[in-house]
């Protein structure tokens, strides 16, 4: 008996009973589509995360004031004041790969236009600011120096700030905002950046002079966090070294002391993201995968019920002529077009569920071709795997025995 006529044998075997056929696949579509919709959303989650970063600037560096320790016990870092405006003169004055850098403190406040309010935060920063951070100014005009030097009650304000604190339309160039009680007077509105890898808001800002938001907002002389950017991404590493070595400097630290500070860069950030993303996606596809063998459990029962029922047909397919191995390849085909079958059927639906998942969660729509390729053979493993045990069976029946059951 040749292949082609096994294939017909196993295709007009599973016709006769459809309803049974896709119930046994459904375990595999259910599995297959899992694994695809999973991964494919963690490259998704992956992408996203790298595209949010690059728009923050890949050479994107970031000085915070290290935590405090009491005890044994991690007091945070929000009562440390080991960064000052010198650091940043001492890095503007010493780093060879530094591009630039500005001071960073923020405060949170409601802001107030009118009959209108809002509960925002104000980020206080240099001139260099906005070019560290990727923002671009849509209209309007960033501070000066000049600004600075007098605590200007000046700012610049995000997209979401103009929808919830002015009509429609109306131009808040030149109009005065309250933050808390102190009166800003805008001077320019940010291009539009929307959500950052961790879902915040990036629109939702008022940016003004760092001495503005230090003598007139928190009455402080400690900054918040410096924030700078290395020439180029090749050189992120180095001036991150450059840096640290300042601020030992800066800081007066012993060989032997550690750091009252703490430098990091979006790559670093990058990685780290990237390593929770991909357990989490390990995990997810993990549990995907144990329905897939739940579905080629299913497909071995099956496989055994249908033996079972056709013993007297492969009696007489014996008793004519055919052999052990082709009722072998009979059966092993059988389950691997079942499972075969119902892995393209999950490939497809994976794809779609990953495409609507994208769209509700407004990320990059993703495919991962090795997970395809991967899902498709896996689903023709299970289907030999599985099916071989009944398939052994059948080719071992006994043609008389065969044909005298009942």
């Amino acid at each position: 008996m040749n292949f082609s006529n096994l294939i017909k044998i196993a295709y007009t075997a599973l016709l006769r009973n459809t309803t049974r056929a896709l119930l046994t696949m459904l375990g595999i579509i259910i599995g297959i589509a899992s694994v695809i919709a999973m991964v494919n959303m963690g490259q998704s989650s992956q992408a996203q995360i790298e595209e949010n970063i690059s728009s923050m600037g890949t050479n994107l560096i970031m000085v915070m004031r290290a935590h405090q320790r009491g005890g044994g016990v991690n007091l945070g870092n929000a009562n440390s004041q080991s960064l000052k405006l010198a650091d940043v003169e001492a890095i503007k004055a010493q780093a060879k790969y530094v591009d630039a850098v500005s001071p960073s403190v923020n405060a949170s406040g409601q802001l107030v236009n009118g009959s209108k309010n809002w509960p925002g935060s104000m980020q206080g920063g240099s001139v260099e600011y906005l070019a560290i951070k990727k923002y671009e100014i849509a209209y309007g005009t960033n501070f000066t120096e000049q600004d600075i030097a007098s605590y200007a009650k000046v700012c610049l304000i995000g997209k979401t700030i103009v929808e919830n604190l002015f009509e429609e339309g109306e131009n808040p160039i030149g109009k005065e905002i309250r933050f808390g009680k102190i009166p800003m007077k805008i001077i320019g509105v940010l291009e539009e950046k929307g959500q950052n890898s961790m879902g915040q808001d990036q629109d939702d800002i008022l940016i003004a002079p760092y001495s503005t938001v230090q003598k007139r907002i928190l009455a402080q002389n400690h900054l918040n966090m410096i924030y700078a950017s290395a020439k180029n991404e090749d050189v992120c590493h180095l001036a991150t070294e450059e840096i640290e070595k300042i601020l030992r400097t800066s800081h007066n630290l012993s060989p032997d002391a550690t750091n009252d500070f703490e430098v990091r860069t979006q790559a670093e950030m990058l990685e780290m993201m990237s390593s929770v993303v991909g357990t989490i996606t390990s995990l997810l596809t993990a549990t995907a995968i144990i329905s897939l063998i739940v579905g080629g459990i299913g497909i071995m029962n099956i496989m055994y019920v249908t033996v079972t029922e056709r013993t007297k047909e492969i009696g007489l397919r014996m008793a004519i002529g055919a052999k052990a191995k082709d009722v072998l390849w009979q059966f092993l085909i059988e389950s691997g077009m079942l499972s075969v079958v119902g892995g393209i059927i999950g490939i497809i639906v994976g794809i779609i569920a990953s495409y609507v998942i994208a769209q509700i969660m407004m990320s990059p729509f993703v495919v991962s071709v090795g997970a395809v390729f991967m899902a498709f053979f896996v689903s023709a493993f299970i289907g030999i795997f599985f099916g071989w045990l009944p398939a052994k069976k059948a080719a071992k029946l006994d043609p008389i025995t065969a044909l005298r059951y009942e």
